[in-house]
């Protein structure tokens, strides 16, 4: 790998490195346009990474190695790492500390001086103090100096000046722990895979780096540590798991005036190329510079070793870019100061200077790299000379096509029942499985502006195929034919798609799932702007169809049908408290809303213990952190729920006994018929998200469910321990009296029902495909659609256990 960076003078970054350009202000105003939409997630999640971002800055210029996020209980974030620490002594031109500037002054911080940070991804030097702004509170520790300083922040105002708090021997480095503002952001909720994602990328472009994200919001607390000596090697290899690979990967580091780059790659036997490329650990999606000059020297080296080896004299065929990069896989790393960036996404780099200085670089040692390596090259300029000659016959079974009329409009009245809007923004395709579904969908479209589509079976699984056996294809043919964008680089234009809806629509089976699948991957591999322009959609037709007397309802999936029922069961039920109150009408609805949401909290804990033995313990209240360490209160909480326990068992299995374990919760055990069952409601439970949100809750529920209450409706009692209870009591209420049908096939409606459920755009569901992280979709359609077995395997292993409801 590279030579360790130069470590900054210690004295150069202290409080007058901080630059204050303007305070905060605006930040709580518009917050997306300094941490991105509020509302999809991504402003949210950028919150982690901007203070992630100042972690590997630091480790980037030589400072500290490690970087810790924990996503806590409460829905707060603690990032720690062991860099050099904020600055902590008084600014001089602001009277306060610099670590105060740093967090309450917009623009302030140690990015924009060259001399405290040579290379930086936090450019706009917004990052922390956004951070401060949309949180609700704030709370920063830095190691420095032999001291521990502490200070806290409300809606990022201070509310003390920094403090020592206490000594820290050598340690050094900063701890940021934030909530953030339920104001701001339209949901506080990580996902745990979105982060991990960022962590990797972060860990494999800093190969000093040991990242590690705990999740410790539930039952079972997750880890995982990201660290990676390969560094952008390790990340090639990493991303063609599911892959075989042609040869060892490449890497090239080199570094020219104050570029320095790290580029490792290979081929595979894929068909497709996949280049990542990155400048200061920010992804570009759109290339760049940086990406353009490794494509430059790229094609000049190959080009150069297959003239020079005879191979391009001997197989008498011109060799192109594209077909060099065919199954080429490629992590491309810049790291310099000051990049430019055609816009504050970062999405493109173009910073002028860096395409020479890639060319340069990649071109001498791939060069060195085919002259030391020749059985190597000569397999990859075989793939390429295999490309090229795939490439010049999906070009004359193009041309063969085209004259055959295969790919026209015009040789479709068959199979497309085309609408007679022209307009493509007002046009919509469905695209359908089957003439039964086909027929149906005819009937009932809208023939003004919705086209049907139907495919006969199931397509061809292009992530398996090359270009030419594509072409051959009939169903792809005429999706090919329909959409009207032409197809391959050369000859598919975005800008002539007859349709900005194509909606894929397939039954609710397994073969079903197949199809919509194979099309995904054809859309994703073949037509990736139709995916980007955001004109790809998946239909939602109903789950269900419920028929009460005369009237019938369609219902979309399971918890719409839940509700369903569940108004149903109410209609004329009351409960009877053990307290003697009555709750009927509206308060019996609220309080069946609650038993969902407890129902909802108490499933995850379920993995690890009996539904009622959670139920109980939330009724009692026993989730509270300060019973894990108060032995007269632990025990009594104990003693309450295993009472609890007994008046729901007949009087044959009762027997359920409370040990409290100080620190760590409570044991439960009951011996039957010589049989000893034991679980354990231990800290880790106690700590969870679930836990925490039932707590707040604590006292409805005691309230409610303190004694057995009953449910009466229609001259029918029924005795309710709990809010699950409850829930399956009021459902088995709702389904009296009403016939269901659960749908399998478009071909089981009636054209009249498609048009209510599926086609009619004001009371349809469509899901938008949308790809968020290439690498992500990349993976996952090598890894379900390719030819190596052993990574699918694993997939299913590893994910069979998260699927709930599976019902195709």
């Amino acid at each position: 790998m590279t030579e360790p960076v130069t470590a900054i003078a210690e004295e150069e970054y202290g409080a007058d490195s901080i630059k204050v350009l303007r305070g905060l202000e605006a930040v709580r105003k518009r917050p997306g346009m300094y941490i991105g939409d509020t509302d999809d997630g991504s402003g949210l999640h950028r919150m982690i990474y901007e203070a992630v971002d100042n972690a590997i800055d630091e480790i980037m210029n030589g400072y500290g190695d490690s970087c810790e996020v924990i996503l806590n209980a409460d829905g707060s974030v603690r990032v720690t790492d062991n860099g050099r620490g904020i600055p902590v002594a008084i600014h001089a031109e602001e009277g306060i500390s610099a670590a105060e500037v740093a967090l309450t002054k917009l623009h302030a911080g140690g990015k924009f001086d060259q001399n405290s940070n040579r290379i930086s991804s936090g450019l706009h030097g917004v990052g922390i103090s956004v951070v401060n702004a949309l949180s609700e509170w704030l709370e920063l520790r830095i190691w420095r100096h032999g001291k521990e300083h502490f200070m806290r922040f409300r809606l990022g105002e201070p509310e003390a000046p920094l403090a020592v708090v206490g000594d820290c021997g050598d340690r050094t480095g900063t701890q940021v722990l934030f909530l953030p503002s339920k104001g701001t952001f339209s949901f506080t909720e990580f996902d745990f895979a979105t982060v991990e994602h960022r962590l990797r990328e972060l860990a494999f472009l800093n190969w000093r780096a040991t990242l590690t994200l705990k999740d410790h919001r539930h039952a079972e607390p997750h880890e995982v540590e990201l660290h990676y000596d390969g560094g952008v090697q390790a990340f090639v290899q990493w991303l063609d798991r599911s892959k075989e690979a042609l040869h060892a990967p490449i890497l090239v580091t080199a570094e020219k005036e104050t570029v320095r780059i790290e580029l490792s790659m290979e081929w595979t036997d894929s068909y497709h190329e996949t280049c990542l490329c990155f400048t200061n650990n920010v992804p570009q999606r759109d290339g760049g510079t940086h990406l353009a000059g490794f494509r430059a020297a790229l094609t000049r080296t190959i080009n150069a070793y297959a003239n020079e080896s005879g191979i391009a004299k001997k197989e008498k065929i011109a060799l192109s870019g594209d077909d060099m990069r065919e199954g080429l896989t490629c992590v491309l790393s810049v790291k310099m100061p000051d990049p430019k960036f055609s816009s504050q996404a970062k999405e493109k780099l173009v910073s002028s200077e860096v395409r020479p200085i890639v060319e340069s670089l990649v071109s001498e040692k791939l060069a060195e790299w085919f002259e030391e390596h020749p059985q190597e090259a000569r397999k990859v300029v075989g793939k390429a000379v295999e490309a090229a000659a795939a490439r010049e016959a999906a070009r004359k079974a193009r041309e063969l096509t085209r004259r055959k009329g295969v790919l026209d409009i015009a040789t479709l009245p068959g199979k497309l029942a085309d609408c007679q809007e022209r307009d493509p923004a007002l046009s919509e395709l469905f695209i359908v499985e089957g003439d039964s579904a086909g027929g149906s969908a005819k009937q009932g479209r809208n023939r003004a502006n919705q086209a049907i589509l139907p495919l006969k079976g199931k397509i061809l699984n292009v992530e398996r195929a090359r270009f030419d056996k594509m072409l051959s294809s009939a169903e792809i043919g005429t999706l090919i034919a329909a959409l009207g964008t032409g197809i391959g680089r050369d000859d598919f234009n975005i800008a002539k798609a007859r349709y900005h809806k194509i909606i894929i629509m397939t039954d609710a089976d397994v073969d079903g799932s197949h199809i919509r699948t194979l099309l995904l991957t054809f859309f994703y591999r073949q037509m990736p702007e139709i995916i980007e322009k955001g004109y790809l959609y998946i239909a939602q037709p109903p789950l269900y169809r419920a028929k009460r007397g005369q009237s019938e309802v369609y219902l979309k999936n399971e918890r719409a049908l839940e509700e369903y029922l569940i108004d149903g069961g109410l209609a004329d039920a009351v409960l009877n408290l053990s307290s003697g109150a009555q709750l009927g009408g509206a308060d019996l609805k609220r309080l069946t809303e609650q038993a969902r949401t407890v129902r909802t909290l108490i499933t995850p804990l379920t993995r690890r213990l009996p539904m009622k033995v959670v139920e109980q313990a939330a009724i009692a209240g026993a989730f509270k952190s300060g019973l894990l360490t108060d032995r007269a209160s632990g025990e009594a909480m104990g003693t309450a729920i295993a009472a609890r326990l007994n008046a729901l068992e007949s009087h044959l299995e009762r027997g359920w006994a409370a040990q409290w374990v100080e620190g760590d919760g409570w044991l439960f055990s009951r011996t039957l018929r010589g049989v000893t069952e034991t679980h354990a409601v231990d800290a880790a439970i106690v700590r969870s998200q679930e836990a925490r949100r039932l707590d707040e809750i604590a006292a409805t529920l005691i309230e409610t469910y303190q004694g057995a209450a009953t449910l009466v409706a229609k001259d029918k009692e029924t005795r309710i321990d709990g809010p699950v209870a409850l829930v399956g009591a009021v459902m088995d209420l709702g389904k009296k009296g009403i016939a269901f049908q659960r749908y399998k096939g478009l071909g089981e409606m009636n054209p009249d029902q498609l048009w209510e459920t599926t086609l009619d755009p004001e009371a349809r569901s469509l899901l938008q495909v949308k790809v968020a992280h290439a690498d992500d979709a990349e993976e996952v359609f090598s890894t379900l659609m390719g030819d190596v077995v052993e990574p699918r395997r694993e997939f299913i292993q590893s994910n069979a256990l998260k699927v709930a409801n599976l019902d195709v």
